[in-house]
């Protein structure tokens, strides 16, 4: 069994004296884990630094195996953001939440989506806008995604402010005025086709992540007796959004 394909790595620990197993998020392949031999020398560590993308190439006698990679760098966003403690934290929360998606299962969009978010790290000051809708597709590949087409009161489609925490639903200004104190707020970044128009201020990128943090945090963290991602934390705060 063997294939080839582009990875980002996500993770990679010590293996014996001188290997690794790096875990990746592959275009084609899913997340995938496997050992590179020699992966803990000093040539093979910079490669194997989370957020990097590589080209991968998988062996093993089995399917079900581990199987061995040999990995090359492609792209070292790594190496860009470290002194930039908010890109790192970006970078490292982007790495870790990604390992939650089930094993060997492609995700393509997200791939693309994740590549999109690494690249925009370095070079533009948009990327927490994309780290807000990428947690959104995450929570939508890991089957919670919310529904934000129509009010769940009314059936409205126009004036979408605010989110229900139990239904994972949009409400509208009117439709939740009642019980608005109970609802979460809606960046207008968030909404279907409005994100290419949209200039999102800080409030609204607070506003994103507390609302991706908070269904992310029922339906997966404490579902798994996980605790939210320090670097997570560490973000919002850098970004001033705690």
């Amino acid at each position: 069994m063997q294939w080839s394909d582009e990875g980002i790595v996500l993770s990679a620990r010590p293996h014996g004296e001188t290997s690794a197993i790096a875990e990746l998020l592959t275009s084609s392949h899913g997340r995938h884990l496997g050992l590179v031999r020699g992966g803990r020398s000093r040539r093979m560590r910079p490669v194997l630094q989370p957020g990097n993308l590589v080209q991968a190439n998988w062996r093993a006698r089995l399917s079900e195996h581990l199987g061995g990679y040999t990995v090359e760098l492609v792209d070292a966003h790594a190496a860009r953001v470290l002194d930039d403690r908010a890109g790192l934290a970006g970078l490292t929360t982007l790495t870790t939440l990604a390992r939650l998606l089930p094993e060997r299962e492609p995700h393509a969009r997200l791939f693309e989506a994740t590549r999109l978010v690494l690249e925009a790290l370095a070079g533009s000051e948009y990327w927490p806008v994309l780290l807000v809708r990428w947690e959104m597709g995450l929570l939508k590949e890991l089957g919670f995604g919310l529904d934000l087409g129509a009010c769940a009161a009314t059936g409205a489609t126009g004036n979408l402010v605010y989110v229900s925490p139990k239904s994972g639903r949009a409400v509208s200004r009117d439709g939740g005025e009642a019980y608005k104190d109970k609802l979460l707020p809606l960046p207008g970044f968030l909404l279907p086709g409005n994100g290419e128009g949209a200039s999102p201020t800080s409030s609204d990128v607070a506003d994103g992540f507390r609302l991706t943090g908070f269904f992310l945090n029922k339906h997966v963290w404490s579902a798994r007796e996980l605790k939210p991602p320090s670097a997570r934390e560490r973000l919002i705060a850098l970004l001033g959004a705690d």
